[in-house]
């Protein structure tokens, strides 16, 4: 059992807006949404190919979710445009 939609796209913004601050990424609102939610299915997915599994409850999710799309923002630095 997941966060559901709706907090998933809440939870995404607020990881997403945690990692531009970090980052200090000029990324608007959909942007901060699409990479925090981007950023927790690839770290959740790299985690879990490793054993380690992020509880399905908020604060841990937005956790994984923002050092996940700090992640997604650092390999666009060095690999993007």
């Amino acid at each position: 059992m997941g966060l559901g939609i709706i907090a998933s796209i809440i939870v995404g913004g607020l990881a997403g807006w945690i990692a531009s601050r970090f980052m200090n990424a000029d990324t608007g609102l959909v942007l901060n949404i699409i990479l925090g939610i981007l950023g927790a299915v690839v770290l959740n997915a790299v985690l879990g190919f490793v054993g380690i599994y992020a509880e399905r409850s908020w604060l841990p999710q937005l956790i994984v979710g923002a050092a996940g799309a700090a992640g997604l923002i650092a390999a666009y630095r060095k690999f993007g445009s």
